[in-house]
């Protein structure tokens, strides 16, 4: 795989996926209550991870650059399906929102004010960025 791209390909045939990019091999899976062999994370699993590293990264950078004594950055990440409760076509494309959750937990001698801007700059990073753009799935088959 050319770097930057990733590749899914069905492993059982059922829900286990082999992933590859230009330099790793994992798998993702479903939980076994929903008739997955739970052989990897679950997609939504895959996207909170997704968002945490890409957060934990940026702070880290930013704290770095800063000379900042950040001992160590712990996020505890969540994904909730909240149904709305006064749609008027709740069957429609709208009627449902969700929730991606992060608690981060910044370690080290920090004053307010720093842990503070890392806060502010957990905002920024590149994947939170994708997830609040306009952001557009474009799909078509392979010839």
């Amino acid at each position: 795989m050319k770097e930057g791209r990733v590749r899914v390909e069905e492993k059982d045939h059922k829900f286990t996926q082999t992933i590859s990019s230009d330099a790793h091999v994992w798998l993702a899976d479903e939980p076994l209550k929903v008739g997955g062999k739970n052989l990897g994370p679950d997609p939504y699993e895959h996207l909170l991870a997704a968002l945490g590293a890409c957060t934990s990264m940026t702070m880290r950078m930013y704290a770095d650059r800063k000379k900042w004594p950040l001992q160590d950055i712990k996020i505890d990440l969540s994904h909730a399906r909240t149904y709305v409760k006064d749609c008027e076509n709740c069957e429609g494309e709208n009627s449902q929102i969700d929730t991606l959750s992060r608690e981060i937990e910044l370690v080290g001698p920090l004053t307010e004010e720093q842990k503070q801007s890392l806060l502010i700059i957990s905002e920024k990073c590149p994947i939170h960025k994708t997830l609040h753009s306009q952001l557009k799935v474009a799909t078509k088959l392979k010839d």
